[in-house]
């Protein structure tokens, strides 16, 4: 899988946050919600537990976890689940789910967001992020890009047009250079926002 596709994927995602959910107290809880889908059943790490599952191999889940004692939880936890699946369909069904919540629950620790349970497949995942998955799957970037830049592109235009209709009355009231006012912290917060977003780093006025 391409790192770089991955990370931009990531990055664009979590600017559709920014640009849907226009709230500044969004912004310190925006990046958890980047791993929000990998606790369901149709999301990238039970897909990952299936496939080593299905091949007997712990090493493709490994890639979920961070911490070496984290690494020793899974394996047991795998190894005890392919020993208890080969006894009967009814023990497969119960053994895959109890490894599912716990590579779920290990990995979520790992990402410092709490683990509230596996959620069922056809869990609704925000558009933003459903689009970066389908990224990462197809390993083009573009479509993406394009997407989430019309979306900024739209969004500075629509802050920046009011504030130009703002600021040609600001002088003619004190009601209307408070109006001014309001729409220029709107609008310097948004691109602040999205600053803070690509760049990892505050950015202030």
């Amino acid at each position: 899988m391409n790192r770089r596709i991955v990370f931009f994927a990531s990055v664009l995602a979590l600017l559709l946050y920014v640009i849907f959910y226009d709230d500044k107290e969004m912004v310190p809880f925006l990046f958890p919600f980047i791993f929000g889908h990998c606790d369901t059943m149709d999301g990238p790490v039970i897909k990952d537990a299936k496939k080593a599952l299905k091949f007997a191999d712990v090493n493709i889940v490994l890639r979920w976890v961070k911490k070496k004692e984290d690494e020793e939880i899974i394996k047991e936890a795998f190894n005890k689940t392919i020993a208890v699946r080969a006894l009967s369909p009814q023990a497969k069904e119960v053994a895959d789910m109890s490894f599912f919540e716990t590579l779920v629950r290990i990995h979520r620790a790992g990402e410092g967001v709490p683990y509230t349970g596996v959620k069922p497949a056809g869990t609704k995942v925000d558009p933003g992020i459903a689009a970066a998955d389908r990224a990462v799957e197809n390993g083009n970037v573009d479509s993406l890009v394009s997407d989430v830049t019309a979306h900024v592109a739209g969004g500075i235009k629509e802050r920046f047009n009011a504030l130009t209709e703002k600021k040609k009355i600001a002088d003619q009231s004190v009601e209307a250079g408070r109006e001014y006012v309001e729409t220029y912290v709107n609008f310097i917060h948004y691109i602040e926002k999205l600053l803070q977003t690509v760049f990892g780093h505050n950015h202030k006025h």
